[in-house]
């Protein structure tokens, strides 16, 4: 009887202590979502962008399976996600959307990894860059632009959301499209502005998702002293053309699948040159994930990518030690 009632007692004290840790949790997830500032959208530009100055169409957004999408950017903006100051680290990264340089995939290549950085302390920009035209009626642009494009990437699980163009940025030295053009501008604005959101002006990276990822390199391979990113990260992609690495070349953290059909030979080719030049360059190549996967649970081990990338920034000292809690206690991000 003595043994059934130090069970029962044992069982009820492993039961109250499961309880209050996901409570715990919860709370944690709570105080994350609610340490993050109500997001405010900032124009890129005074006036007309440079070189749009002739474009006449309309910004088209619309839902897709993966979430928000915006296409006929004209006027390009940066999207704030501010934390807390009381949890803010004083690192700034501009997230650059893929959508193969005709749309931009904005939740989950967006805003979802820009919650997920500002819940770490990291100023989070989402940047809203300028696109090839496309038709403005639905049905011809399905017809002209994405049925063409999902044929090119033989219909892939998931290549829609970020496959590039040929008439997309190239990330070659001397390369400059209207989506780097925006991407320089980006990373001046945080760094004019780096003492009112109380971020380091040596602190600011830049990372992006495929067509993203070209103009993040595009920014990395053409910049002045003041749209210099600190650090960079491309995400399933990287450099389509040869190129001369710049003396002042950031480090970079880069991330593939080794089924990606469209980005693996790119991003390898990033890696090459970049470790060659001797600048620090870290890259995961995950065993499946596709292409475009963002912040899509898929149940492979891609999923886990921007937890490789939080332990990348715990470890170059741009986010806290401890601040980068394991993605199961944030199952509700």
């Amino acid at each position: 009887m003595k043994t059934l009632m130090h069970f029962a007692a044992s069982a009820a004290l492993a039961g109250m202590l499961v309880r209050a840790n996901l409570m715990a949790q919860t709370s944690a997830r709570v105080s994350a979502k609610s340490s993050v500032a109500e997001p405010m959208e900032i124009p890129l530009w005074p006036g007309v962008a440079p070189g749009s100055e002739g474009w006449t169409w309309h910004e088209q957004a619309y839902q897709t399976p993966g979430g928000r999408a915006i296409r006929n950017i004209v006027h390009p903006t940066l999207t704030a996600f501010l934390p807390d100051r009381a949890i803010a680290t004083g690192t700034a990264i501009i997230v650059a959307p893929g959508g193969g340089n005709v749309f931009l995939t904005m939740d989950r290549e967006g805003y979802d990894v820009a919650r997920w950085l500002a819940a770490r302390g990291v100023a989070a920009f989402v940047l809203k860059y300028r696109l090839n035209h496309t038709p403005e009626k639905d049905e011809d642009f399905q017809r002209d632009v994405m049925k063409p494009l999902l044929a090119r990437m033989g219909g892939g699980a998931g290549a829609p959301a970020a496959s590039p163009s040929a008439s997309g940025p190239t990330a070659a030295a001397g390369t400059t499209t209207p989506g780097v053009a925006d991407g320089q501008q980006a990373v001046r604005i945080v760094r004019q502005r780096a003492a009112e959101w109380g971020i380091a002006p040596n602190r600011i990276g830049i990372m992006g998702f495929s067509a993203g990822a070209g103009v993040t390199m595009g920014v990395a391979l053409n910049h002045d002293v003041e749209s210099r990113p600190d650090f960079l990260a491309p995400i399933y992609g990287g450099l389509r053309a040869d190129t001369q690495v710049p003396s002042d070349a950031a480090p970079i953290f880069a991330a593939v699948a080794s089924d990606d059909p469209v980005a693996q030979v790119s991003t390898l080719k990033l890696y090459s040159v970049w470790k060659a030049s001797g600048v620090p360059i870290e890259l995961h190549v995950f065993e499946s994930g596709g292409h475009g996967w963002g912040m899509r649970k898929q149940d492979k081990s891609s999923d886990y990518w921007i937890d490789e990338f939080g332990w990348w920034l715990e470890t170059r000292g741009l986010i806290k030690h401890g601040q980068h809690p394991a993605s199961e206690a944030l199952a509700g991000r």
